[in-house]
């Protein structure tokens, strides 16, 4: 971990200097070991100069905006970070992520508060484990509805937000009917035969997730460093583009465009600015 950290800081490919709330000058470095990935190391600078490592992750940037909503951030109690949080129509939830470019928002921004607001976010995920499942059928009628609900649905949400009595009432008896037709079909059909793609949170930690999200691109890269192969993919998940990466060796199947991943994830995301 040390030489990875010193190969990080001494031959970096993106650096940022910035001073925090105290003055202090704080550095962060990052090197990709793959295309889009790596890892970011940050640390504080003493007076003499000399840079004093603080704590690393590693990342995937994303190639696709997933949002344009409103992303609030918010600094972590333990150290100079940020989560992020979105409110995405599309998936009903509250999405908390991991920002991994904090060091470019606070050299562009400067210090940030609870109650600045940023547009647009690439949203990544980071997966510890997951398989490679079967698309669910589908036919063109079928995703022409599927196409209707969803705007109406964003419909609703957007309304009920605004304090709209009827919006809400028809989001609990939209609700309703999804329960009901899910206790009729489980009966008979698998889960994820109903359920075409999903986003759940994953235990204590805020920005854990499971997802199942269909494959609509897939690469396969290798880490520079550790000469390990890693697929990345771009999935759909509830309508939303994510690029996620896994180690081949913790995947179960082939992937390809078309079949869907499920898996567990560490969010993470690009603010932009």
């Amino acid at each position: 971990m040390d030489r990875l950290v010193s190969q990080t800081v001494l031959h970096f490919d993106r650096r940022n200097l910035f001073r925090d709330d105290n003055g202090r000058m704080i550095g962060e470095f990052s090197r990709d070991y793959a295309p889009d990935m790596g890892m970011t190391v940050c640390g504080e600078f003493d007076e003499n100069g000399d840079f004093h490592p603080d704590y690393s992750f590693p990342y995937l940037r994303g190639n696709h905006i997933t949002t344009f909503d409103d992303v609030n951030l918010e600094r972590h109690a333990d150290k100079q970070s940020f989560a992020g949080a979105v409110d995405d129509p599309r998936v009903g939830i509250t999405i908390i992520f991991y920002v991994i470019n904090m060091g470019q928002i606070l050299c562009k921004c400067g210090l940030v508060s609870p109650d600045d607001k940023f547009e647009g976010v690439k949203i990544t995920g980071l997966a510890r484990e997951g398989k490679i499942i079967l698309p669910a059928i589908r036919n063109e009628w079928w995703d022409k509805q599927v196409t209707k609900s969803l705007k109406d649905h964003i419909k609703l949400v957007n309304e009920a937000r605004k304090g709209d009595e009827d919006a809400i009432e028809n989001l609990t008896l939209e609700d309703m009917d999804t329960y009901s037709m899910l206790q009729r079909r489980v009966e008979k059909e698998d889960i994820l035969s109903i359920v075409e793609t999903n986003f759940m949170p994953y235990g204590i930690e805020c920005d854990q997730y499971t997802i199942v999200g269909t494959i609509m691109d897939v690469q396969k890269l290798k880490n520079d460093m550790s000469e390990e192969e890693v697929w990345k993919m771009e999935l759909s998940v509830c309508n939303m583009s994510i690029d996620v990466c896994i180690n081949a060796e913790s995947l179960i199947g082939e992937p390809s465009v078309g079949r869907r991943f499920r898996g567990q994830i560490w969010l993470q995301g690009t603010v932009q600015v």
